[in-house]
C-alpha cells in the first residue's frame, strides 16, 4: 500500500501518495519528460521503452480518481524538492516546489502541463540538487533520477555544453535505452549561451531571480523567510554549504 504523504502548506482536499517506486520504471521517466517539456504521443519504442508500459504510466499520472503521486529530493539542511503530478477533472499539472518544515510557506519552482510557469532552476542549482543526496527515509537518493525529476524546471543562458552528456548518461541509467543521446538534445537543447533566462543575486536577497517574467522566482524563492532562513537556502542549492 503506498505511503500518504502531507504537505501542510500545499493544497487542500487533495490526496497525495508517495511516488519514488515508479522511479524504478523506465517508462515513468518517458512518461515524466513528455508530459512536462515533450510530446506525450511521442513512440515510446523509439527509446527502448514498452509501448503498453508507458500508456499505463501516462493514464497513471494523469487520472484524477487516483491519489496525486509525489516524487522528493531531499537536499541539504532539511530542505525537500518536491514534483506533484496534480490532476484535475479538466487539466493536469506537475508542479514543482521547494520546502522547509521551518517556513510555514512553500517556494514555487513552477509547473508544467495546463498551466505553465517557468523556469525554477538555474545549471548550477539543478546540479547541486541532482549530487547532494541526504539521507532520508523518504525520497530519491539516485543522482540521474534526481536529475531527471528536476530537469523539466531548467532554464539557464549559462548551461553548459557537458550539460548534454549528463543527461543523457542519466536517461540510459534509467533505463532509456535507445536514442538517448537525441532526447538529451531536445530536453537541454535550448539553453544557448547569450540567450534568456539568466540568473542575479540583486541586493534584496541572497538567493538568485530569473530573468524570465514567467516564472515564480522572478521574486526570491520561498519569499518572506528569515534572512537566516534564506541564506541556507542559497547554500543548500548552490553547494556552498
Amino acid at each position: 500500500m503506498a505511503l500518504t504523504v502531507h504537505i501542510p502548506e500545499y493544497l487542500e482536499d487533495c490526496e497525495l501518495t508517495a511516488g519514488e517506486d515508479l522511479a524504478r520504471e523506465p517508462a515513468f521517466w518517458l512518461a515524466h519528460l513528455m508530459l512536462t517539456v515533450g510530446d506525450p504521443s511521442e513512440d515510446p519504442d523509439r527509446y527502448g521503452v514498452n509501448a503498453s508500459a508507458y500508456e499505463a504510466m501516462v493514464e497513471h499520472l494523469s487520472n484524477p480518481e487516483e491519489p496525486w503521486p509525489v516524487l522528493r529530493v531531499p537536499f541539504e539542511d532539511g530542505h525537500t524538492a518536491y514534483a506533484v503530478y496534480a490532476s484535475f477533472d479538466d487539466a493536469n499539472n506537475v508542479d514543482f516546489f521547494v520546502r522547509h518544515h521551518e517556513w510555514g510557506r512553500l517556494g514555487y519552482l513552477g509547473q508544467c502541463g495546463a498551466d505553465e510557469a517557468g523556469p525554477g532552476l538555474s545549471w548550477t542549482e539543478l546540479a547541486t540538487l541532482a549530487e547532494t543526496a541526504q539521507n532520508s527515509s523518504a525520497g530519491l537518493t539516485d543522482s540521474s533520477q534526481r536529475l531527471l525529476l528536476l530537469l523539466p524546471m531548467l532554464g539557464d543562458a549559462e548551461t553548459p555544453p557537458e550539460a548534454r552528456h549528463m543527461v543523457a548518461q542519466a536517461l540510459t541509467r534509467c533505463g532509456i535505452s535507445s536514442e538517448a543521446d537525441e532526447l538529451a538534445t531536445m530536453l537541454v537543447g535550448e539553453q544557448e549561451t547569450g540567450s534568456e533566462p539568466t540568473w542575479t543575486v540583486t541586493a534584496d536577497s541572497p538567493i538568485a531571480v530569473c530573468s524570465s517574467p514567467y516564472s515564480p522566482r522572478h521574486i526570491p524563492l520561498a519569499l518572506g523567510i528569515t534572512p537566516r532562513q534564506a541564506q541556507a537556502l542559497t547554500d543548500a542549492l548552490t553547494g556552498r554549504g
